[in-house]
């Protein structure tokens, strides 16, 4: 497993951007004060200049920041999937996938590393003791619990929060999931992922985080993908089937 210069497990950041020039240079500026860690931006030609703030920070941290440029806005899955192949090719022991708003929290990653040099994936988790959310409404905390419980209630997944974006992967790990043929786009993708991971017997550790609500910009989610995330579930569990697994 490739090791920095302090004997920690080396880690690429992949982190989907669309109009995030409020909080990008807070939190690429915060993992770079990790040894170890490079970042790799995935903008999706925003409007408001992520892109263009994204290629300054890479020039002022050489060989640390890289970003990729897409046509356009083409998914979250999709920002992840092209982000991860990227990723591959440097190298690192480890990848990571967090969202660019500040809701994940740097202080975790160290963590998350730890964890994934044990495991195959390390899931940042909300619903384990120590985890939790913060400014989220009531009823924002009982949608996010109710859908962790339909998709372990559908698809046997056994892991308290299915659908958290904060992760952690060894890069063998990713290297076994079929990242090209994956089905969903949307927030749905990070459940897809973590079932197709469960299905192969590799080890999920979940770390306990604190969520924080963001504080710049508008979600991303949309009745198209909560839709998606409706559906997936059974898709995923009729595909287990089919596969006699």
């Amino acid at each position: 497993m490739p090791r920095d210069s302090a004997g920690l497990p080396t880690c690429t950041v992949v982190i989907p951007t669309f109009n995030e020039r409020d909080t990008l240079p807070t939190l690429v500026n915060q993992l770079m004060a990790i040894a170890g860690v490079r970042v790799l931006v995935v903008d999706d030609r925003s409007p408001d200049g992520t892109g263009r703030i994204a290629e300054e920070l890479g020039s002022a941290f050489p060989g640390r920041v890289d970003v990729l440029n897409r046509p356009g806005r083409g998914g979250l899955g999709s920002a992840y999937v092209e982000g991860m192949q990227r990723a591959l090719t440097y190298g690192t022991a480890l990848v990571a996938q967090m969202d660019a708003d500040l809701s994940h929290d740097v202080r975790y990653l160290p963590d998350l590393m730890a964890a994934a040099s044990r495991a195959d994936l390390a899931i940042g988790s909300r619903y384990v003791r120590g985890g939790g959310v913060s400014n989220w409404s009531l009823v924002r905390r009982v949608i996010s619990r109710l859908a962790n419980l339909y998709v372990r209630a559908i698809t046997g997944l056994p892991v308290a929060d299915g659908t958290a974006g904060y992760r952690c992967w060894r890069r063998e790990t990713l290297m076994q999931l079929p990242l090209t043929t994956l089905v969903s786009n949307g927030y749905a993708f990070q459940v897809e992922m973590a079932w197709e991971t469960f299905r192969r017997g590799l080890r999920i550790a979940e770390v306990p985080i604190v969520f924080v609500e963001r504080q710049h910009g508008r979600s991303k989610l949309n009745w198209s993908v909560v839709f998606e995330s409706l559906l997936l579930p059974w898709r995923l569990r009729r595909r287990h089937v089919s596969s006699g697994r």
